[in-house]
C-alpha cells in the first residue's frame, strides 16, 4: 500500500499528514484525530516555527480610531518635526 502525504495549513501554521482512515460522517475532533498522522519531520519544524516566533521582537498596536490632537503632536516630535 502506497504512503501519501499530504500538505495541510491553517491558522497554526503548515505540516504533513498521512490520511490513516475516513469518516462517513463529521464527528469530535478526538475522532477525527485517530484518521491521520503528523510525519516526523513536519512536527519538528512546527516546533521550530514556534520557537522562531517567540524570538520576534513584540510591537503594541496602536490605539483604533483617529490619533487625538496630543498624540499626533507626540508622533511629530518623535518624527523630530
Amino acid at each position: 500500500m502506497a504512503t501519501d502525504w499530504f500538505p495541510v495549513k491553517n491558522d497554526s501554521g503548515e505540516f504533513e499528514i498521512e490520511v490513516l482512515g475516513l469518516s462517513d460522517l463529521r464527528g469530535p475532533a478526538a475522532v477525527a484525530q485517530t484518521l491521520y498522522r503528523e510525519t516526523e519531520e513536519s512536527k519538528l519544524a512546527r516546533q521550530r516555527a514556534v520557537e522562531e516566533r517567540k524570538m520576534l521582537p513584540f510591537f503594541e498596536a496602536l490605539p483604533e480610531g483617529k490619533p487625538s490632537k496630543r498624540d499626533r503632536r507626540r508622533y511629530d516630535r518623535l518624527r523630530g518635526r
